[in-house]
C-alpha cells in the first residue's frame, strides 16, 4: 500500500505544517515516509505546496508526478493541482475559499468549510488543522488518535493553542461525516 498527498494553498495557511504532521502521523503507526516541502518564493502569499509518500513498504522516489490525493486550501491551488490527481483519489476542498468543485467525477470530493469552522472556533489559523482532521477521517490513512497525538506533540511548546487544535480536530472530523 502506498499513498502519496499533496497539500497544497497559500503561503501561511499552514500547508507545510499540516503536511508535516500527517508525516509524523504515519511515522508513529509503522509506515515508511516521505515528506518533500516546497520551499521557494512562492510561499510569499503564491501556492505553498508539500507532498506526503506513505507505505508500508520502503519508497523508490519520494517525487510524485501523479498524487493519489489532494488538500486544496485555495482555488488557485485546486485549479494547478487537480487534474493531476489519480483516479479514485481524495480530493479535499476549502470550500470556505473555493466556489468551485475539481470538475472531475473519477475522484472523491471533500468538501469542508474549513475557514468557517476556524473562524467559529475562534483562530482562522486553526483551518490547516480542521482540513487535516476532515481529510483523515474520510480517508483512514492514520487513525485520528495517532493524529490528535501528533497535534499535541507539534504545540507542546505552544500550550496556549494545544485546545483550539483539538476542538478543530473534532470540528474537521465531524465534517467529514
Amino acid at each position: 500500500m502506498q499513498s502519496e498527498v499533496m497539500f497544497a494553498g497559500f503561503g501561511g495557511q499552514g500547508i507545510l505544517l499540516i503536511g508535516k504532521i500527517l508525516a509524523y502521523a504515519a511515522m508513529e503507526e509503522g509506515f515508511e515516509v516521505a515528506w518533500i516541502p516546497s520551499y521557494g518564493p512562492e510561499m510569499r502569499g503564491g501556492t505553498a505546496y508539500c507532498t506526503v509518500v506513505i507505505s508500508d513498504r520502503p519508497i523508490g522516489s519520494p517525487i510524485i508526478k501523479n498524487p493519489l490525493h489532494l488538500v486544496a486550501m485555495n482555488r488557485p491551488s485546486l485549479e494547478k493541482f487537480s487534474n493531476i490527481v489519480r483516479p479514485d483519489g481524495v480530493v479535499l476542498i476549502n470550500t470556505s475559499l473555493i466556489p468551485i468543485g475539481s470538475g472531475r467525477n473519477d475522484v472523491s470530493e471533500l468538501k469542508v468549510p474549513a475557514v468557517e469552522i476556524a473562524t467559529e472556533l475562534g483562530n482562522v489559523k486553526a483551518a490547516n488543522i480542521v482540513a487535516l482532521a476532515a481529510f483523515v477521517a474520510r480517508t483512514g490513512l492514520v487513525s485520528t488518535e495517532t493524529l490528535k497525538k501528533c497535534v499535541k506533540q507539534e504545540f507542546a511548546k505552544k500550550p496556549k493553542v494545544i485546545d483550539l487544535n483539538m476542538k478543530a480536530l473534532e470540528e474537521g472530523i465531524r465534517a467529514a461525516s
